[in-house]
């Protein structure tokens, strides 16, 4: 029995074979979400430097969390997802945890991107007539078609809209280093007593681990290739996290900072940089939509043991399931709800950061086969007692935060 037959072998998720660019886009455009706009505005105190120190040590941590999960899913038969491979290593109350986290963050970030992509086109065509609701309409339906064609086009859509945000992206940035207003000095200053609530937010920001069972379902003929597309989709997501807020600090400093890096750009640069940023922000929300709905999707699928996902009618009913709830409450006006929604999504986060580390360590103990990749010195106890301890300590501090138990400074 090949590789490929093996792993479909108790799973209805078939495998499509995604070629390296595509994989590598699959994680730039998922962790690239809008919200690497606000990163800037999040450094307002505490000054760059910071900012990219937690960038950097936050990233090293999710690689490594990710390639934990690569290991597991090679040591298992299927093409498992988070859930299913909880459920095989954790149990049932395992594989139920964490389906939820997956769902409560999906849904959180696909609300968040119905809404976001409303005001956008309103803002670019509300003088036409568009409305908030129709604009996200007009966002829903690349969005959605692109989930129900499956992980192929998951790919490639994914590679050619990445494509088009690392241009837009080098357009604005060489702008703002040939713009007289341009102070390099501004990325010196720094006060380190306000980095906690700054790596608090970076640790969330590199959160792919739910990616890898999708990567390793698209890479089953090529797994040795695994690591190291990992490693370099997430290096580059860390390049283009640090260069958007460095360009727009840089340009306006720290006191002059908007909350949402397209109001500093359109104010200093010209109206031009305002809607080439915008258009960054949309379809940096199309490519996140589309991977953590597509982590959905699959984890629906795996997790309730639909079988085949070939049904048309089985993936027309989980389509919707992905996709229509986000829009309704997008503009549903129920705040408590969508507000539950992120405080799961933040308790997902955490678990998500120390689940691979109990993933791993099972499937050594009882995988079903020998893997083409096993995690080398960055498994050991000591590092996955860092690992645990910084995403625990992420969790306490969200939950303090909201109880408005912190410095009035954070």
């Amino acid at each position: 029995m090949g590789i490929k037959e093996n792993f479909e072998t108790e799973s209805g998720l078939k495998t499509h074979a995604l070629g390296s660019l595509e994989s590598i886009a699959i994680i730039i455009g998922t962790n690239i979400g809008a919200g690497v706009l606000s990163m800037a505005f999040a450094a307002r105190k505490v000054g760059y430097l910071p900012l990219l120190a937690c960038l950097a040590i936050t990233c090293f941590f999710c690689i490594i969390t990710m390639l934990y999960v690569a290991e597991a899913c090679l040591r298992t038969r299927g093409n498992k997802q988070l859930s299913g491979l909880s459920r095989r290593y954790l149990g049932a109350f395992g594989g139920w945890l964490i389906f939820i986290a997956v769902a409560a963050n999906s849904y959180g970030a696909l609300v968040a991107y119905m809404t976001g992509s409303g005001n956008i086109m309103t803002d670019f065509f509300g003088e036409y007539g568009l409305s908030r609701e129709l604009g996200s309409l007009i966002f829903f339906v690349p969005s959605a078609l692109v989930l129900y064609l499956g992980l192929k086009a998951l790919g490639v859509g994914e590679k050619l809209i990445s494509a088009g945000m690392v241009l837009i992206v080098c357009v604005l940035i060489a702008a703002t280093l040939t713009h007289q207003d341009t102070r390099i000095s501004h990325l010196w200053q720094s006060q380190w007593q306000y980095v906690v609530p700054v790596f608090n937010l970076a640790v969330f920001v590199f959160g792919a681990q739910f990616l890898v069972p999708e990567l390793v379902r698209g890479n089953l003929t090529t797994p040795r290739r695994l690591p190291r597309l990992i490693v370099i989709g997430m290096a580059l997501t860390f390049v283009l996290v640090a260069a958007i807020p460095a360009s727009v600090i840089a340009l306006v400093g720290t006191e002059n900072l908007s909350e949402v890096a397209t109001l500093s750009w359109g104010k200093s640069l010209g109206l031009w940089a305002y809607y080439v940023a915008n258009t960054f922000a949309l379809l940096a929300m199309l490519t996140s939509y589309w991977g953590l709905g597509g982590c959905l999707f699959t984890n629906i699928f795996d997790h309730f043991r639909l079988g085949s996902e070939s049904d048309r009618r089985k993936r027309l009913a989980v389509l919707a399931v992905v996709a229509i709830p986000p829009f309704l409450l997008a503009y549903s006006g129920v705040g408590s709800f969508v507000d539950a929604l992120y405080f799961a999504g933040t308790f997902g986060g955490v678990l998500m950061g120390i689940i691979p580390i109990l993933l791993l360590n099972a499937a050594r103990r009882s995988g079903d086969r020998q893997p083409e990749f096993t995690c080398g010195w960055y498994a050991h106890p000591a590092i996955q007692a860092v690992i645990v301890m910084i995403f625990l300590a992420s969790g306490v501090y969200a939950i303090v935060s909201a109880m408005g138990m912190l410095p009035a400074s954070w």
